[in-house]
Order: structure tokens, then sequence, then C-alpha cells
């Protein structure tokens, strides 16, 4: 994120994406809906549930320490991390976010995951230490993911997308139906959603913001300017850099650009046809997203037939690590359902 944060101000102006000033609509639509079924829980963001801060009594690998691993899959070194593999049942497989690699994860989601569930977290094509050329398109992502899937032997995966993995884990559902049981999904939106085709204006935006102020970017990006927002937002960057040893590469500025025009691709075309994944979906969000705007949280819940939507008040775009421990014991429940 360093390198990016220095060399995407001199890439600002050869990205098309950046080409106009945000206009109040794109920061983030108005959202009314009135679902029965949403949950908007207020929870505190201090310390981790005594699930998750007792799970390191009873094993000693956790995200702190997992071994970066790798593995072929046909023109590509994907690297990788995996643990819980002492749990029964089915893998959950993470896809990361925009410029995102393994150590942008937060430890208390994973680790909380990981205490009842076998895990496994990846680096896309060309990003972090995996090898490749970036992945131009949301589409690709999922055929890579597909490939890294099938080469670690899995029969059928759980997913957890947050925000581009989100629409990765669509597009997989989509492509392998059978390749999966159930999917979380946070942060993200369906294809051709409100304000997804713009992703690329409100990251550049706040990568500079981030540079001017010395923040990491994420603190805008992902959280609320509200005093709930600024103390979540810096416990989670205190979180995501626990990890001392081992990190993984940042991603480069070539893998970012590639990865805002399949953003751009994917927030510009027709949308899919969302009632044929019959898979059980965990969909989740912030009720202010200003990166994939809330919006179209609302509307990916509703055209999944077999979904429940929780979102969490006065939260962005990372309102599951504001939530973490709700947000965990949320997603364990569903997942052992």
């Amino acid at each position: 994120m360093k390198f990016l944060l220095n060399t995407v101000a001199m890439s600002l102006t050869a990205l098309s994406v950046f080409s106009a000033p945000l206009t109040q609509a794109e920061v983030v639509p108005s959202v009314s809906f009135n679902e029965p079924s949403i949950q908007a829980h207020k929870v505190s963001s201090s310390a981790v549930s005594n699930l998750q801060a007792g799970q390191h009594t009873k094993q000693d690998t956790n995200w702190k320490n997992v071994p970066t691993q790798f593995i072929r899959a046909g023109d590509v070194n994907f690297a990788y991390r995996e643990y819980g593999q002492q749990n029964a049942g089915t893998p959950v497989i993470f896809l990361n976010h925009l410029a995102a690699v393994l150590d942008n994860w937060d430890p208390r989601i994973i680790d909380g995951i990981a205490a009842k569930h076998h895990v496994v977290v990846f680096d896309n094509r060309g990003v972090g230490a995996s090898t490749g050329k970036p992945a131009r398109s949301i589409e690709q992502m999922a055929d890579d993911a597909i490939a890294f899937i099938q080469a670690k032997g899995f029969k059928q995966v759980d997913l957890f997308g947050f925000s581009m993995g989100g629409m990765i884990s669509q597009e997989i559902a989509l492509k392998q139906p059978n390749l999966v049981r159930k999917m979380i999904l946070s942060g993200t939106g369906p294809a051709g959603g409100t304000g997804i085709s713009t992703v690329g204006r409100i990251s550049n935006w706040d990568l500079v913001r981030g540079m001017v102020t010395g923040q990491d970017p994420k603190v805008y990006l992902f959280f609320t300017r509200t005093e709930n927002g600024k103390a979540a937002a810096k416990q989670f960057i205190q979180r995501i850099n626990e990890r001392t040893e081992n990190r993984d590469k940042e991603i480069t500025i070539s893998a970012y650009r590639a990865q805002l025009k399949a953003l751009k691709k994917w927030g510009s075309k027709k949308p899919s046809d969302l009632s044929v994944i019959q898979q059980p979906v965990l969909v989740a969000n912030g009720d202010h997203d200003r990166m994939v705007p809330t919006v179209n949280t609302y509307d990916l819940a509703k055209r999944l037939p077999n979904s429940s939507l929780v979102i969490y008040p006065d939260a962005g775009h990372g309102g599951i690590f504001q939530s973490h421990e709700d947000f965990v014991k949320q997603s364990l429940t569903f997942l052992a359902k």
C-alpha cells in the first residue's frame, strides 16, 4: 500500500476512471428500504468476543503466524494461507477486495471463522506474491479462483467475498454452481450496480487523501467519519498490522490499474440473472458505504432468492470490520445451518 500511495498520484492523469470529480450522487445514494429481513445491530467495537479471544489457547496457528504457501494452477503460482484443517465441514475460501493482498484481511474475522472452519485465503494472479499477469476482468478472476480451488482438490466450498471478492464469488456461483455450497458477500453488489463503475474515482481520491494526511486510505474508504467510525478505523489498521513477519508483497500499480478496469467493466455490464443462484447467501454491509453504495447491498439481497441480509448502522464499506464480533457470530451461525 505504501508503494501504491507513492505512485498513484503520478498515474491518476492516465486513468480514465479519474477523469472527473465526484458528484454528490456518486458518494452514496440515499437508501430508504424497509425490509423485514434486515438485521441492524449496534455493536461495540471494543475487544474481540470470548470465542475469538479464547481460540488461541486451543491452537497454535493463527493469522499472525500461519505460513504463506504456493500452489500451481495453470500458468500461475498462487500464494495462499490455510489453517483450521482440524475442523470438519466445507472449506471456506476468502476472496479479497480491490488493491488487497493477504495481509489486508482482518485477523479477527479470519481467526474467528477458522475457530470452527477450515479456511483458505489466496492472492489473485499478479497480486501480492502470486505470479502471472493481473486479470483485467471479474470473470477472469473467477476462472482463476476456480482453478485455484480445483488445484487444492476441493469438491465443494463456501465462498467469503468482500467487495470485489463478492463480485468474483457471484461469477463463480454462476459458472460452477455445484462447486459452491454457501456464500457470504459483504460490501458488494450485482453487475451493473449503482456507482460500481466509478469505484476507481473514489478509491483514487482517497488514496491521495491518505497520502496528504499520512493516513491509510482504508480509514476513509472503509469507515464513516463519525466518532465510532474513526475509532473503528484506528483499531482495524492496528489489527491488519499485527503480523510483523513474513508479510505479503504489496500490490503493484499495474495490478491496481488492471483491477480498476475490471471493476469499471463489471459496473457497466448488463446485470446477470442471479435468480439461478439457489445457494444460501448471507449479504452484509454498513449503512453508509461510499465505495460500493449500500443501495447495491439491498438490490443484491433482493436478486438472490435464498439470501439473508445484515446491515450495520453508522458503518461504511468495512462495516463487517467495525462490527467484527457480531459479524463472526452471524457468519458462524449461517455456515452451521
